[in-house]
């Protein structure tokens, strides 16, 4: 087989392409979503952001019923197309007020097929000993950032210029444009398991001793991505409302700052997975377990900086220098932490239980934004810097939770 992107198998291209598009129509309608319900559905900003955690915690809770529907009877690339075809028809239904709940259900349901199922094939492209393969993670969450990095500059753009319902209907047109590709190049992915044989043989082996130290890391990570999904929610109402945003005489669309994330993503990602080769040739390299908490401590940091940065501008707006800079210090320590996460439940899967382990990574990020709902809402009553600070203090305590469980972790991922 031919190899590209990076040198890794034509079917991670597939599955690159697919995940951008995918997280185009996603981050698409995202980056439209808290400013559409303050200024278009009139909701306040604790309202907007309690209904923003509850919908993004829905979306990462539905995958742990898509990984056991998939794994035991639609497998995964059945799952795939029906997920898709149901985020399709969610991202259309945004353009159209009264449906706005309806909308975010269906892409909830949607998500909950189509999620936990395209990752799982990213391992299988490869042998268990195949050096390339945790690095795959990576370059596949490049795919992952790629579609982030330009749906705030499409739909966000056409949401905030031509009307919210065109930037809702560029999503779902991205979202088809990613089924297509899948659909269209089946004989590059690695074919699903026989569902009932890998099911039995699963149900024959104790994976208690595997599963425990996994749900810690999941329990560490959901108190992560308390603070850091704020990037999409109160960090968005900040960056609308202090960051100055004027340009040579042009003020940039605040959907754009939202941008920076996964375009330092897409940046980054050659140099950390570069860095990390340069490391294991010399058997240096950090531990998935050690990089996560590494991770961690590095969104504290940006955190603790962007409070800092708060508390001496106090009312006075603020250059958007300061957001290049936390994003910057944001997605470093985002690298270090999601993606390696992701692989380190992948590798770690039991036989036969792909789609459901990688759903209970998901079902972290439910809790994380679920709570990030709850936690977003602690914004104006104590403002900009105090807020910032308690974000630094919760992802500091990830980090060293998730250092509390390497001895753990370590006796399974040999």
């Amino acid at each position: 087989m031919k190899e590209t992107l990076f040198g890794q198998p034509r079917g991670l291209t597939v599955l690159f392409l697919t995940e951008m598009w995918e997280k185009f129509s996603f981050f698409g309608m995202r980056a439209l979503q808290v400013y559409y319900m303050i200024k278009q559905l009139h909701y306040s900003q604790a309202d907007a952001s309690l209904v923003y955690g509850l919908y993004a915690g829905g979306v990462y809770l539905t995958p742990i019923f898509g990984g056991m529907v998939s794994d035991r009877w639609l497998g995964r690339r059945r799952a795939i197309l029906i997920g898709g075809a149901l985020m399709a028809a969610g991202h259309f239904a945004m353009a159209f007020e009264p449906l706005f709940f309806t909308a975010l259900t269906l892409i909830a349901l949607g998500n909950g097929l189509f999620l936990p199922n395209l990752p799982s094939q990213v391992g299988d492209l490869y042998a268990h000993d195949d050096p390339r393969r945790g690095g795959a993670y990576n370059v596949y969450y490049v795919g992952v950032n790629l579609g982030a990095l330009l749906a705030p500059l499409v739909c966000g753009t056409l949401g905030e210029i031509y009307g919210w319902h065109v930037g809702f209907g560029a999503a779902g047109v991205g979202m088809c444009l990613g089924l297509a590709i899948y659909a269209l190049n089946g004989r590059w992915l690695p074919p699903d398991a026989p569902r009932t044989e890998a099911v039995a043989a699963s149900a024959q082996r104790d994976h208690g001793a595997s599963v425990l130290p996994l749900l810690g890391v999941a329990l560490a990570v959901i108190v992560f991505r308390s603070a850091y999904e704020q990037s999409g929610n109160a960090l968005a109402v900040w960056a609308d409302t202090q960051a100055d945003r004027l340009l040579l005489g042009w003020t940039i669309p605040v959907t754009w700052m939202q941008s920076l994330n996964p375009l330092f993503v897409f940046l980054f990602t050659p140099l950390v997975v570069a860095g990390w080769r340069r490391a294991a040739a010399r058997g240096r390299e950090p531990s998935a377990i050690v990089k996560m908490a590494l991770g961690a401590g590095g969104v504290a940091l940006s955190y603790a900086m962007l409070a800092a940065v708060a508390q001496q501008a106090g009312a006075a707006p603020v250059h958007a220098g300061w957001l290049l800079l936390f994003f910057a210090l944001y997605t470093l320590g985002e690298l270090y932490i999601l993606p390696v996460g992701l692989g380190l439940f992948a590798r770690l899967a039991p036989p036969g239980m792909g789609a459901t382990v990688i759903a209970a990574w998901f079902l972290a990020s439910f809790g994380g934004n679920l709570l990030s709902g709850v936690v977003g809402r602690a914004y104006e009553a104590i403002g900009a810097a105090g807020f910032f600070a308690l974000l630094a203090g919760i992802a500091a305590a990830a980090a060293l939770a998730l250092l509390a469980l390497r001895p753990a972790v370590g006796r399974i991922d040999r």
